[in-house]
C-alpha cells in the first residue's frame, strides 16, 4: 500500500448540508462516474451532490467511518465513553435500558 492510500484525510467522509447525502471515498459516486478511492479534495469544483445538486462547498467533513463523535479536544474527558463510536454508544445505552428493564421484571419474583 502506498503512503497516500493510508492518508487519513483521503478516508474522510463528507455530508451534504442540504440533503444529508454522505460522500464516501471508499465507494465513490456512481451517478457522477467518480471511481472508488477518490478523495473528496480530488473532486472537481464542478462536481455536484448526486441527490440534490448542491455545490461541493455545501459539504462538511465527518471524518473517517467509525470515528468517535464530538470535538477532538473533548474525547479525553468523562469515564471513557467520549471516545466511543456512535454505534458503541447505542449498544451501551440500549443495553443498559434492557438490563434495567430485566431488573424491573425480576422484582415480580420477590413474592
Amino acid at each position: 500500500m502506498s503512503a497516500e492510500a493510508l492518508d487519513s484525510k483521503s478516508l474522510d467522509r463528507y455530508e451534504c448540508a442540504a440533503c444529508g447525502y454522505i460522500y464516501e471515498p471508499a465507494k465513490g459516486d456512481n451517478a457522477g462516474k467518480i471511481p472508488a478511492g477518490t478523495a473528496f479534495e480530488d473532486l472537481s469544483e464542478e462536481w455536484r451532490c448526486p441527490v440534490c445538486g448542491a455545490r461541493k462547498t455545501r459539504f462538511s467533513n465527518l471524518g473517517p467511518e467509525g470515528n468517535p463523535s464530538g470535538f477532538k479536544e473533548n474525547l479525553g474527558y468523562g469515564f471513557g465513553v467520549n471516545a466511543l463510536t456512535p454505534g458503541q454508544k447505542n449498544i451501551l445505552i440500549f443495553g443498559a435500558l434492557a438490563l434495567g428493564f430485566l431488573f424491573f421484571l425480576s422484582l415480580y419474583g420477590l413474592n
